[in-house]
């Protein structure tokens, strides 16, 4: 009877020393370690994984320790694993819901392509799968752009931090909702904050300023000179002068899926509606994602008697009221590109 008692304590010793070391003693994951674990994984199935991948040194013990801590809830996401850390301090992390983020980055002048691409470069899903949610998504933005086409125009950029339990709805619609602020900061869009309200909104139908913003977006990297290149498409309209602008047949080829990295002379003859060259006034809808001051100059343009500008070869551009003027600076601009 004592050796079954000794035998019985020696063997409770055991299994507490096992359980303290496996519950206590740091697991350390061979570099960066990402683990996915999904909605519904039961308490074993997350063990198993954290197991599998090296997080963790027992799933029996993670499960009993579980247990101890009344099952508190587990969160689901993927969570990175780079440091050493016991099962307390994993259960802890899960229990906070500490997923991993991706970081997404839309510089100013993105197309819904471009977005595409970070997306997919960030780990997020496919480029694919973005586009066809930034084509055909527009009831994020029915309210504010009915006649809207894709979001393009409306995925604002930013830097944004997603993580792979968002779907691909979820991101544009975060896009989405940072232009609507941005607008709204802009007088874009109303803003009762600002005292700007349905009353004071813009003249222009929204899809107008948006469609213009892009375009003066894709044609200077300068934000101070992004009104004086608004004033000249803004002219150029009310003159009925076809807009010419090259950054629509770029994006006309890109509809189609035919651009190839460059533009040449033939391209003005390109057939599509973005075609500025080939249709006057604007384009059926934004070519680019454009930023906030790019906005407010489509809202504010300058006030000026421009109608040409080209660039001068140092990273501006010089404008012209006459033909005779803007031939002058193209000759100019070419001078200086041989001289470079």
């Amino acid at each position: 009877m004592r050796k079954l008692v000794w035998f019985i304590l020696i063997v409770i010793i055991g299994a507490g020393g096992w359980f303290a070391w496996a519950v206590l003693t740091p697991a350390e994951p061979s570099g960066q370690t990402f683990v996915m674990l999904r909605p519904g994984y039961s308490t074993r199935r997350i063990a198993t994984e954290l197991q599998g991948a090296g997080v963790i040194r027992s799933k029996e013990a993670f499960i009993l320790w579980h247990y101890f801590r009344r099952r508190r809830s587990l969160k689901a996401g993927e969570y990175l694993f780079d440091k050493p850390a016991n099962i307390i301090d994993i259960q802890r992390r899960l229990r906070r819901g500490d997923v991993y983020f991706h970081t997404v980055v839309v510089p100013e002048g993105y197309t819904m392509f471009d977005i595409a691409r970070a997306v997919q470069d960030a780990g997020l899903g496919s480029a694919e799968d973005f586009l066809k949610v930034a084509q055909s998504d527009t009831a994020l933005i029915t309210d504010i752009d009915p006649a809207a086409k894709s979001l393009e125009g409306y995925l604002f950029p930013e830097t944004y931090e997603f993580t792979r339990m968002m779907t691909m709805h979820d991101m544009a619609a975060a896009m989405v909702k940072q232009f609507r602020q941005a607008a709204s900061q802009a007088g874009v869009l109303p803003n009762p904050a600002l005292g700007l309200t349905e009353g004071t909104a813009p003249s222009r139908p929204l899809h107008e300023l948006v469609t213009m913003a892009s375009i003066v977006e894709k044609e200077t990297s300068v934000p101070a000179e992004r009104p004086q290149v608004a004033s000249v498409y803004f002219n150029r309209l009310n003159k009925r002068i076809a807009l010419d602008a090259d950054p629509s047949i770029i994006y006309a080829e890109l509809l189609a899926g035919t651009y190839q990295g460059a533009l040449h002379h033939a391209d003005t003859r390109f057939s599509s509606p973005y075609n500025t060259y080939r249709n006057a006034g604007l384009p059926p809808g934004p070519i680019c994602n454009p930023g906030r001051s790019s906005l407010e100059a489509a809202m504010r343009p300058a006030q000026t008697d421009y109608y040409y500008f080209v660039a001068d070869a140092q990273g501006h551009h010089r404008f012209a009221r006459t033909m005779e003027e803007h031939n002058k600076n193209v000759i100019a601009y070419r001078k200086a590109m041989r001289g470079h």
